[in-house]
């Protein structure tokens, strides 16, 4: 039996109903399924008597009143002249997305579930009635409904045998990387909507201001002014002179856009410098000294449609992946140190992203969603099964080269020589104990360099130099890959001088001729780098 196209329809006011619909693609995906996932009122409705597998996802808005992007779907829907049997063809499920504590409690899913029926449509399932006062959340009732869903679905429409089920999770390999979408937490967020009076429940669309100018990417429309700022503008980034620029342009009053336009001017990049970047001050507080001071007329002036051109977006942030699938089957592991540094402001500043992900409760009601994808890292480990690696990583910079190890563990490799430097043993030493199993093993040979412990300072290209013997062995004899990872500032220059110490030292070479292996190591790959400002 050939498998139909599965076509799943949306009508969202603030996004969740659509990131619904979105995660019913990708299940229907990997359940070898074609589908295309749509808004309601982006579909021609006419062509619903031709569909013969449809989702539906309906938040209820207001008092029970559907979303604004599906309103003409429900006008044509409800129409008396539409006949008792034209969607007899038609299986059908209706998901939706409400909130208890109204009367109206998911009335649009009830009665389009109702209509649909009306109108000769076969029920796959009940209505799910997603509930966002459950303790936790609606997933408490769409997870069971998309369980037996899919049941129901793969049981009418069985996939070919040649064809099995793509397992969850993402796959990925040793020297992967992940990228990672932050939000802005609670209280920035309602802080930032405060400062510029903005109503954090408003609808809006975004209308281009010129032709074929597309709208924002990832951006529901409509929109609400919360779900802008709390997962779109990154309000916690460091102000530009364009950032003032604009400010100026949209500025009412006349003193405040000629402070604005000398703040931005050339010769007021200096007093620029010393305001914002020197001490890493945020759009948030930018903005937030404005209004009690300095622009209390321009920050006001400001409509949501213009914050997208004001303040950039937020980005996603790359980590190494630090574990292997062979190791932990379906779980993706990180290691990320929180930012947090002190300058002169009162506040101390606060990585974005690693505050967000150290703020998330595993342990909370319902499910915690982390936006993230893989892509390919710039690490590349050899699959021979006799190929020893060095690898050097201070601090955080040892992630990628755990799911090197755990890989290559699980595939008998043993030539495993690690690196790790940290300030102190008792503060920061990553994964001591899995270290420690393997080396006991005879899978790992661990040199560490715990920089504060003594009077002299002592880090990793010590270590190297130390153990140069050993390090020529492998390198020159042995044919050994040399890795390194962490933070670009100085390390990665002083690990090379080790190097090049260590072929003049050991293998006897010129100062010329120690640089020629360097870089004969760099190109053939055999010498590899990772590092991050």
């Amino acid at each position: 039996m050939p498998v139909p196209q599965l076509l799943v329809l949306f009508g969202s006011q603030t996004g969740t109903a659509q990131d619904e619909a979105e995660r019913l693609g990708r299940e229907a995906w990997r359940r070898r399924l074609d589908c295309r996932v749509q808004a309601l009122d982006s579909y021609s409705v006419a062509n619903l008597i031709r569909e013969p597998l449809v989702i539906f996802v309906c938040a209820t808005t207001g008092q029970g009143d559907p979303p604004d992007n599906m309103k003409n779907f429900w006008r044509f829907i409800f129409r008396k002249s539409l006949l008792s049997t034209s969607l007899r063809q038609m299986d059908f499920a209706v998901l939706g997305l409400g909130d208890s504590s109204y009367a109206k409690f998911n009335f649009v899913a009830k009665k389009l579930h109702r209509r649909l029926l009306q109108l000769g449509g076969n029920a796959l399932l009940p209505p799910c009635l997603g509930d966002d006062q459950h303790e936790l959340g609606p997933d408490a009732a769409i997870d069971p409904w998309l369980r037996d869903l899919w049941e129901k679905i793969m049981g009418l429409y069985p996939v070919p045998l040649d064809f099995p089920e793509i397992p969850p999770g993402v796959p990925f390999a040793a020297g992967d990387v992940v990228l990672i979408l932050p939000s802005n937490s609670e209280a920035h967020t309602q802080q930032f909507c405060q400062v510029l009076c903005l109503d954090p429940n408003q609808i809006f669309m975004l209308k281009p201001r010129e032709p074929g100018v597309p709208s924002p990417p990832g951006l529901p429309q409509p929109c609400t002014v919360w779900h802008l700022v709390s997962q779109y503008l990154d309000i916690a980034s460091v102000p530009r002179r364009s950032f003032f620029e604009l400010l100026a342009c949209l500025s009412p009053h006349v003193l405040e856009r000629e402070k604005l336009l000398e703040f931005c001017s050339a010769r007021g990049q200096e007093e620029l410098w010393e305001y914002c970047n020197r001490p890493r001050r945020t759009i948030l507080e930018t903005l937030s000294i404005q209004v009690l001071c300095d622009f209390p007329n321009t920050a006001g002036a400001i409509p949501p449609d213009y914050l997208l051109d004001l303040i950039p977006r937020i980005r996603p942030r790359a980590f190494s992946i630090a574990s292997s699938l062979l190791a932990h089957p379906r779980r993706l592991q990180i290691l990320v140190a929180v930012v947090e540094y002190k300058t002169h402001l009162k506040e101390p500043r606060r990585g974005l992203c690693s505050s967000w992900l150290a703020s998330l409760n595993p342990g909370q009601a319902g499910p915690v969603r982390v936006p993230l994808w893989v892509r390919p890292g710039s690490l590349v480990f050899p699959e021979t099964l006799d190929t020893p690696i060095i690898m050097v990583g201070p601090g955080t910079g040892v992630a990628p080269f755990r799911a090197a190890i755990q890989e290559r563990v699980a595939h008998g490799q043993t030539g495993n020589f690690l690196f790790f430097g940290c300030r102190q043993r008792d503060q920061d030493f990553y994964w001591q104990t899995e270290w420690q199993e393997l080396e006991k093993k005879g899978c790992l040979t661990l040199v560490t360099a715990f920089s504060r412990e003594q009077e002299q300072k002592v880090y990793v290209q010590h270590r190297l130099r130390e153990l140069g013997p050993l390090v020529w062995e492998l390198l020159d004899l042995r044919g050994a890959y040399f890795y390194l990872a962490g933070n670009a500032k100085c390390m990665p220059t002083d690990v090379a001088e080790a190097l090049i110490y260590i072929f003049q030292e050991e293998g006897k070479l010129s100062n010329a001729d120690a640089a020629a292996y360097l870089a004969r190591l760099q190109h053939t790959l055999r010498f590899q780098t990772e590092t991050w400002a």
